[in-house]
């Protein structure tokens, strides 16, 4: 389980400064868990990682690509900027502490990094579902990192269903 992916030296510019984005990130987030994981037309989830850094839980919203009934594809683009998502570090840091919430469901997931033909595989899946990532693509110069959240423990889904986990 490799993390690899680096920081490219051009891209889009984001938008807002951090305040305005983690008050955009917590309503987001709000209308996600009343909505079950719909945002208009798309499917996006809470995801929780344990800050690299921090060593605290952090959330945001992160649109997503089912990949069978037990996982689920992320995409780090940043909407095209040079530098990776903050929650793609600290995934990178902490893969095996990782929980989503889609709707009612929190499933605690191991994340993988994909690569080579697994990678290409899965960016043909998530462009032909949401064309605008290719876009995404054009404007950096960095791989954009794709990777797969797969549940961890099919024996505790009825409780993560309703949320009880412990």
């Amino acid at each position: 389980m490799t993390f690899t992916a680096t920081n490219g030296t051009q891209g889009a510019r984001q938008p807002g400064n951090g305040r305005v984005l983690r008050w955009m990130n917590r309503a987001m987030m709000g209308v996600l868990r009343r909505t079950g994981g719909k945002f208009g037309k798309i499917d996006a989830l809470v995801l929780t990682t344990v800050g690299r850094k921090s060593g605290q839980p952090r959330s945001t919203p992160v649109g997503y690509f089912t990949d069978g009934p037990d996982a689920w594809l992320v995409v780090a683009s940043a909407a095209g900027a040079p530098n990776n998502p903050a929650w793609y570090h600290n995934i990178a840091a902490h893969p095996d502490q990782v929980r989503i919430e889609i709707g009612t469901l929190h499933v605690d997931v191991a994340a993988e990094q994909l690569h080579g033909y697994a990678r290409a595989n899965a960016w043909r899946t998530v462009i032909a579902s949401a064309p605008q990532f290719g876009k995404y693509e054009q404007k950096t110069d960095r791989e954009i990192p794709v990777i797969r959240l797969t549940r961890r423990s099919a024996a505790g889904a009825s409780a993560e269903r309703e949320g009880n986990l412990t």
